[in-house]
């Protein structure tokens, strides 16, 4: 007779169940930056394997400092998210809980609307509110054609300067600092970035602007 999994192993016998070194480590790696998460997951991985318990250790310990370290990435690029504001007279604005909700639960959404009913600033502020950028090693793109240049002007406008948490990266001329949460490109730029990095695990979230005109 099959029993419950609550009831077998060490637990059955009074015997707390304590979560091991290597399995305390791989619970963290859900609030890193995607790539430290795959980068680190390999290293557990590779860690599970020693069967020297103090080699073991040791490894488990440098992992922790990695883990740490990454971490405080996230929290700095959290902490220099600015504070974001939706403009009134967007139609779309007033949806701005709904997006935010969808984005959040749906790996895909699609958002169609008037042209300028305000869909790709409020798609991008309801990304920014849900996290999106706080844990990609580069920020989220909004790709579209020409798009990084007209939108430049805004963000100055805005005061925030090109390169601080908004940047831009056209054919020989890439904008984006360190602490950027978004990057906007040309599709030519995110199809080349494809090469390299088949899954996007530099980015957390994409915004396809004018998906429609797409081949």
């Amino acid at each position: 007779m099959a029993l419950p999994t609550s009831r077998c192993g060490s637990a059955e016998k009074g015997i707390p169940n304590v979560k091991s070194p290597l399995a305390a480590l791989s619970s963290q790696l859900g609030e890193l930056m995607l790539r430290d998460q795959q980068r680190l997951q390999r290293r557990l991985h590779g860690a599970r394997k020693i069967k020297n318990s103090d080699a073991q250790q040791a490894v488990a310990d440098e992992i922790a400092g990695d883990i740490a370290v990454a971490l405080q990435k996230v929290q700095s690029r959290a902490a220099s998210c600015p504070a974001i504001s939706y403009p009134q007279g967007l139609p779309v604005s007033q949806k701005k809980q709904t997006i935010l909700e969808a984005i959040r639960d749906h790996q895909v959404v699609i958002v169609a609307g008037e042209t300028g009913s305000g869909k790709p600033p409020s798609c991008r502020r309801s990304a920014w509110s849900w996290g999106a950028g706080e844990r990609a090693d580069r920020p989220y793109p909004a790709a579209s054609s020409g798009g990084a240049h007209r939108r430049q002007p805004h963000r100055r406008r805005a005061g925030d300067a090109i390169g601080g948490s908004v940047g831009y990266k056209v054919r020989f001329n890439d904008q984006v600092g360190e602490q950027s949460l978004v990057k906007l490109m040309t599709d030519g730029i995110l199809l080349a970035e494809i090469q390299q990095d088949r899954l996007l695990m530099q980015y957390d979230t994409l915004i396809i602007d004018e998906a429609h005109e797409r081949s």
